[in-house]
């Protein structure tokens, strides 16, 4: 009958019990009738016959009736049956609509969301590392394909006048004050001023003899040759030797430049925080910067160098950006676990969604389901649906097969009691 990896062999189990009990007695009926001719005449053998023959006529006619919807009884191609294979297209398209308009309705999917907590099942999800650490690969994995968007050409130049235009606006100047104000609470503005010096020296000392030579030429060219080479070799020495000690002078812990200079970064930050004009000279500045050819082949080249290695962290398992996206969902399971006002926010906004996507949900799930079913040949259509109400259609043989006989008995006594004609 059925092959054990056939995933409908209980199925088919069943319908060919059903139909052999149906067609047995059908031939119980045939039997019947047939027997009693051979009966010594009596009413009771009137009666039988005539039930048995009704029976009989009754259970043929419904298995006509049951077999024409699959296929052709006898094989024999009688106009109008066959129905179901031959328009399995009108039911797949019937079939699609009754599913997606009366089974998916708008009142029992907002009944279903409004039972259905999804912040927890997202929580649930996102809390299982066995769960999250695969999603975190697949988002990481999403990361080239978004930052290859990215350098789009026309996403290349809306960001070419966006960035300038967000940078250099008003708002620019307090957003720089702020970092900078974080700076200076760090002492970070004190180390640039020490890198600075260090800088300045290093060129004091690697251009030592041009700058000796130099100031020896000043010296001549105010005082005569005479005195530039009487004393200009000694006013040189001298002048960088004073320069030299006041650098050494302004040590990291304590010096009036250091403190005017902290005076003043302090001075200039207040102003870009509380002087539109200010901010707004700051802005046009940036402004001006970002908009150089050469500052945005610079950052597009940063970018491009980033991109490599993000690429690169990203295809790798153990990398940077999964076990980032993979804390960043464990800390969403978090958020989610604890806030409830963010679980409310999460379950409307996905019932809203939904509801707001099941029209054409609806008419897509028709479309589906319509060609899906017409695509299937007529063998795999009668099958299927044979398979799932077959065993209740038998049922109805049966009961075509025990009226007849019942209404063939009745019948018969009927005529019987009825007045004979003179």
């Amino acid at each position: 009958m059925a092959s054990p990896q056939d995933p409908d062999s209980a199925l088919r189990i069943t319908l060919h019990r059903h139909k052999l009990f149906a067609t047995a007695l059908l031939v119980l009926m045939a039997g019947l009738a047939m027997g009693s001719y051979w009966l010594p005449p009596s009413n009771w053998a009137v009666l039988l016959r005539d039930a048995a023959k009704a029976g009989f006529i009754g259970g043929v006619a419904d298995w006509f009736a049951v077999t024409a919807l699959f296929r052709h009884p006898l094989g024999l191609p009688i106009p109008h049956t066959a129905i179901l294979p031959a328009q399995k297209q009108r039911l797949g398209d019937a079939l699609g609509r009754f599913i997606a308009n009366h089974v998916f309705t708008k009142a029992d999917i907002r009944r279903l969301l409004e039972n259905l907590d999804g912040a927890a099942i997202l929580r649930r999800f996102l809390a299982d590392p066995d769960a999250a650490r695969p999603l975190a690969e697949t988002l990481a994995g999403m990361l080239p394909k978004l930052l290859a968007s990215i350098e789009d050409g026309r996403a290349r130049r809306l960001l070419n006048r966006l960035l300038p235009k967000l940078i250099g606006g008003r708002a620019a100047g307090v957003v720089v004050a702020r970092a900078l104000a974080g700076l200076v609470e760090g002492g970070r503005h004190q180390e640039m001023f020490s890198f600075i010096l260090g800088q300045v020296k290093e060129m004091l000392a690697a251009r030592e003899d041009a700058l000796r030579e130099a100031i020896k030429e000043r010296v001549a060219e105010h005082g005569g040759k005479l005195v530039g080479w009487a004393v200009g070799a000694t006013v040189a020495k001298r002048v960088l030797s004073a320069v030299n000690a006041e650098l050494d002078k302004i040590s990291p812990n304590s010096s009036e430049i250091r403190d005017a200079f902290d005076e003043w970064v302090r001075a200039e930050i207040a102003k870009l925080e509380t002087d539109p004009e200010r901010a707004a000279e700051l802005g046009q500045a940036l402004r001006g910067v970002m908009t150089h050819d050469t500052v945005q082949a610079w950052a597009w080249d940063v970018w491009a160098r980033m991109r490599r290695a993000l690429e690169l962290d990203a295809a790798n398992p153990h990398g940077r950006s999964v076990a980032v996206i993979e804390s960043a969902l464990a800390n969403l399971a978090e958020v989610l676990g604890r806030d409830e006002a963010a679980q409310a926010r999460l379950n409307r906004a996905v019932r809203e969604t939904v509801l707001r996507l099941l029209p054409s949900a609806q008419a897509e799930g028709a479309k589906f389901i319509g060609g899906v079913i017409g695509a299937w040949d007529a063998k795999t259509v009668t099958d299927k649906l044979e398979l799932r109400v077959g065993k209740d259609l038998q049922y109805i043989r049966v009961n075509g097969t025990l009226v007849g006989f019942a209404l063939g008995a009745g019948l018969n006594l009927l005529f019987r009691l009825l007045p004979a004609h003179p």
